[in-house]
């Protein structure tokens, strides 16, 4: 097959995708970045984490289930729909995949969202598992979060038991998705879901809930 008759096909395969795969492409360069910076910080051990940003109002990129997300490449993302289904690929992706695709399919808005596990989110998710939630109340850093322009205030990070069924867990943060704005929250013995309008509104919503996490936890220590 000559070198013209297979770019033909291939621009071909690429006509009937159901998505733009320049975007996928851009995105998946971005993913790729950011889960490497993140696995440094050690907050994606033996490959926990996953990470996802929207292409259109079908589908998002997301890693594939697995990998080594401090050695992650291109073909490492892959495409799903709303429904968390695989498009275009025989690749996996992760089980909570579903916790990613409902964020983007209730709110048009967002456009990344990202799921780590530090020691601290960890630790915490723990320690304040049985109250349900922790409060951020003072800190300056609150005003890191979309919409929110005063320390003068308090923030609870909700905490949801772990489960294996994403369908009863997505519904639970669909309830207090109902109940008002939220950029994240906490599964119990798990890590940090964190999400915003784009990937550097999303990373500034994750290191601000971490580093929040870590002065509750620092706090709790002097107390003791």
């Amino acid at each position: 097959m000559t070198h013209s008759i297979i770019v033909s096909v291939k621009l071909l395969l690429m006509n009937e995708l159901p998505y733009d795969p320049a975007k996928l492409h851009a995105r998946a360069l971005e993913l790729v970045e950011t889960t490497r910076e993140l696995a440094q910080r050690g907050w994606t051990p033996a490959t926990s984490s996953n990470f996802s940003m929207r292409l259109d109002d079908k589908h998002a990129a997301i890693t594939v289930s697995g990998r080594d997300k401090g050695r992650l490449s291109e073909t490492d993302i892959m495409v799903v729909d709303l429904q968390g289904k695989p498009v275009a690929t025989t690749q996996r992706p992760s089980a909570e995949t579903l916790l990613h695709t409902h964020l983007y399919a209730r709110f048009p808005d967002v456009g990344c969202v990202l799921h780590t596990h530090s020691m601290n989110q960890t630790l915490a998710s723990r320690l304040y598992g049985d109250q349900g939630f922790i409060r951020f109340e003072g800190y300056e850093l609150i005003k890191a979060f979309r919409g929110q322009t005063t320390h003068e205030t308090n923030y609870d990070l909700p905490i949801f038991p772990n489960t294996q069924d994403m369908d009863v867990l997505s519904r639970q943060v669909e309830a207090r998705l109902d109940q008002g704005p939220l950029w994240g929250y906490l599964i119990n013995g798990h890590g940090l879901y964190a999400w915003g309008r784009d990937m550097m509104e999303a990373r500034r919503h994750l290191e601000a809930f971490d580093f929040l996490i870590s002065c509750e936890l620092e706090t709790r220590k002097y107390k003791s």
